[in-house]
């Protein structure tokens, strides 16, 4: 494959970008797909950032062709067809898992992914923050039920994964240091804990956690909680905050 690379616009902190980013590393595409800022090129609201993605967001995929394939999924479903045999597969070898792997993630993509602004945005009451709370524990009860063992499809690792493995770096680093879970988030969920400890052993999929953890670490030395107003909607007592 020659010619001029794919660049994928992303930041460390973005769990969007990360499902992308951990499948970068697992299949060793360094090689094909740079990795950087949209502050390389005037931020999410330039206009050569809106050529590439209308809506402004992140992540981004540049072609080659200098054209932008937005949407995280779409990404991924275009990197795993693109670069099937680079690196594992990281598609499911049977109807069946293929059909779990899709299931787990469009869970997470329609149930968890939208609302996860509770741990970390403003929201206009605590009610309804403690809600977001609420089902993100539902979902997760949910994921938990779904995951086969020791990862989400199997005994080998997947797309699934790689897709979901971001989101639960801010569910494990906030939820317990902001929302009261003391004793973490896997609490109940054998199955889910072993899945964790599988991906925080994986080497590239560790990068992408140390990555995730970086950004979060820098909102928490600003005083994000705080500054957001979620310490005050948590010390809100009319509320369950660890369901």
């Amino acid at each position: 494959m020659k010619g001029k690379k794919f660049v994928l616009y992303d930041v460390p902190v973005s769990n969007n970008g990360a499902r992308i980013r951990n499948l970068i590393y697992k299949k060793k595409l360094d090689q094909f797909i740079d990795i950087k800022s949209p502050m390389e090129i005037g931020g999410l609201g330039s206009e050569t950032y809106r050529q590439l993605n209308p809506y402004g967001k992140m992540p981004v995929l540049e072609m080659p062709d200098g054209s932008g394939l937005p949407e995280s999924q779409v990404i991924e479903s275009y990197i795993l067809d693109k670069f099937r045999d680079n690196g594992p597969s990281l598609i499911p070898d049977t109807a069946e898992k293929r059909a779990l792997a899709a299931l787990v993630v469009r869970i997470h993509d329609l149930y968890i992914a939208p609302i996860q602004g509770c741990l970390y945005k403003p929201m206009d009451s605590a009610e309804e923050r403690a809600e977001g709370i609420a089902q993100i524990a539902m979902q997760l009860d949910t994921i938990e039920r779904y995951c086969t063992g020791p990862f989400m499809c199997g005994s080998e690792m997947s797309y699934a994964d790689t897709a979901i493995v971001p989101t639960f770096v801010f569910l494990n680093y906030i939820l317990p240091r902001f929302f009261g879970w003391k004793d973490g988030i896997f609490l109940g969920r054998p199955k889910l804990g072993t899945w964790w400890d599988c991906m925080s052993k994986d080497d590239d999929t560790a990068r992408v956690i140390r990555e995730v953890e970086s950004g979060l670490e820098s909102w928490n030395a600003s005083n994000r909680w705080e500054e957001k107003g979620i310490l005050k909607d948590v010390s809100d007592t009319r509320f369950c905050w660890n369901p």
